[in-house]
């Protein structure tokens, strides 16, 4: 019978992305199920309640306590993980006291170490972000918050903070951004160059700075608004406010806003505003006309994307399957799909994906992963993809799909090699297997370097595009 232990310690904080990889390593520790360390809020809590790794301990864990989470076969499997998850936690403390990172106890000592710092990232818990990101503002850096899980209206406040004092305030939510050259959080190495970006989707920002990267152009700055940015109530404030920094670069010769169509009323400002640009823009607006990443991203190059030498692929019937890390790359699978005639569904809730992993429905249907029903107590499936590679191997032996789609995004903060896990779960099905058409979302100069990874593909029998746009339109050919 299967354990579950929980270990608190207290006053230890770590931000989320290094918590997820942490937990993907306790989670590979022989006689784990789960595992998953979390910050003890009263969110958390619930998450690792409805995920059944609560114990009597970590109930009473505050708010600036650090949970370690596990279920194990046996006590002797949970006290090895718990070892492992010690080990890395002193780890990545140990590199601090070496100087790879300098630790420091409060937001004062910080700015004190680097006093010439203009742009402040905030992690820790929605509950604390706010308060994080005014005390930033209030000395007169730019904020990154990747925090999610602050509402609405805190939003609206720190932005107009944030404009009346000549700044920026990316996020909440904002899981990307190229700033000045330099890649934050999940994002990918691209050139310097000229094209400013502007987006309320992390991925969407990925796929196009790699797909101009691909073809020769660079990016000056990758800003991220968040994903209400362009909502009615918060009305576009920080996406005007980028637009204006980038008009006024003279780095930035072309602009590119990539977002879902906004509300009406926000779009008619960022369209007033366009009109007044003195430079190009591109509006990349989803859906808006058949609008597309790639499609945006050839009108900044003012040519089309290669469509690389993709073989002829035989007609077939049977169902399209979408798994996709990426929201805004399943977005746009699902635009292009429809463009095709198919009827797609996208983002339809699995009945127990994350405990049955078993997908029973008959329909073309597109699935983002990333959403917040598979990722509740468990990482993002870009940094581990787990619960993605285990709906690959049952959906390969599903007789009645004809085509699987899959984005592979690769990058700081990605997992080390998402290629080479879905080649194995290829390879290892015995069963007579759908066609799977994938693309990689990355560049050469990445860790996991977009070459290799687009060979690991190759190699298992993956059709791999260019875009994920063409990857869609491929998989729409298969079906007779």
């Amino acid at each position: 019978m299967s354990v579950v232990v929980n270990r608190v310690r207290r006053g230890f904080y770590a931000d989320s992305v290094a918590l997820m990889r942490i937990s993907r390593s306790v989670s590979a520790v022989s006689g784990v199920e789960e595992a998953s360390l979390m910050i003890g809020t009263p969110a958390n809590r619930d998450l690792l309640a409805g995920s059944g790794l609560l114990a009597e301990e970590g109930k009473k864990a505050q708010a600036d306590d650090l949970i370690i989470a596990l279920r194990a076969t046996n006590q002797a499997g949970a006290d090895a993980a718990l070892q492992e998850a010690d080990k890395l936690l002193a780890g990545g403390q140990s590199n601090a006291a070496q100087g790879r990172v300098q630790a420091v106890r409060s937001f004062g000592s910080a700015l004190a170490m680097r006093p010439e710092a203009n742009l402040a990232l905030i992690s820790v818990p929605g509950e604390f972000a706010a308060a994080e990101a005014r005390r930033a503002l209030e000395r007169g850096l730019h904020v990154m918050m990747f925090s999610d899980n602050v509402p609405v209206e805190e939003e609206i406040a720190l932005k107009r903070l944030a404009l009346s004092k000549g700044l920026l305030l990316m996020g909440p939510d904002c899981g990307t951004a190229l700033i000045s050259g330099a890649p934050i959080a999940f994002a990918n190495v691209v050139p310097r160059g000229d094209v400013g970006l502007i987006s309320a989707s992390g991925t969407g920002l990925q796929e196009v700075s790699c797909l101009l990267a691909r073809a020769g152009r660079g990016v000056s700055h990758g800003i991220g608004v968040g994903g209400r940015d362009l909502s009615e109530e918060v009305g576009g404030l920080m996406t005007l406010a980028a637009f204006d920094a980038l008009e006024a670069d003279p780095g930035t010769r072309h602009i590119v806003i990539v977002s879902k169509p906004p509300a009406q009323s926000v779009a008619d400002r960022i369209h007033a505003r366009v009109a007044r640009s003195t430079k190009p823009v591109t509006l990349c607006l989803l859906g808006a006309g058949g609008t597309t990443l790639a499609s945006a991203t050839e009108k900044v190059l003012g040519h089309a994307l290669p469509q690389g030498a993709l073989p002829e692929v035989q007609k077939r019937p049977g169902w399209v399957r979408g798994l996709y890390s990426g929201g805004t790359l399943c977005n746009e699978a699902q635009i292009v799909l429809l463009g095709a005639g198919l009827k797609v569904s996208s983002n339809v809730p699995v009945p127990g994906a994350t405990e049955t992993t078993k997908l029973e429905m008959d329909a073309h249907t597109l699935i983002d992963l990333g959403d917040d029903d598979y990722t509740r107590g468990r990482p993002h499936p870009m940094i581990d993809p787990q619960l993605r590679n285990e709906l690959l191997s049952r959906t390969l032996a599903d007789p009645g799909v004809a085509v699987i789609l899959l984005d592979v995004v690769i990058g700081h903060g990605a997992h080390e090699d998402p290629a080479g896990l879905i080649a194995q779960a290829i390879v290892a099905c015995a069963a007579k297997k759908p066609v799977v058409v994938a693309s990689v979302t990355g560049t050469d100069a990445d860790p996991q370097n977009y070459s290799r990874q687009v060979a690991k593909l190759a190699s298992a029998g993956v059709l791999v595009a260019g875009s994920n746009a063409q990857a869609a339109a491929l998989a729409g050919r298969v079906i007779a």
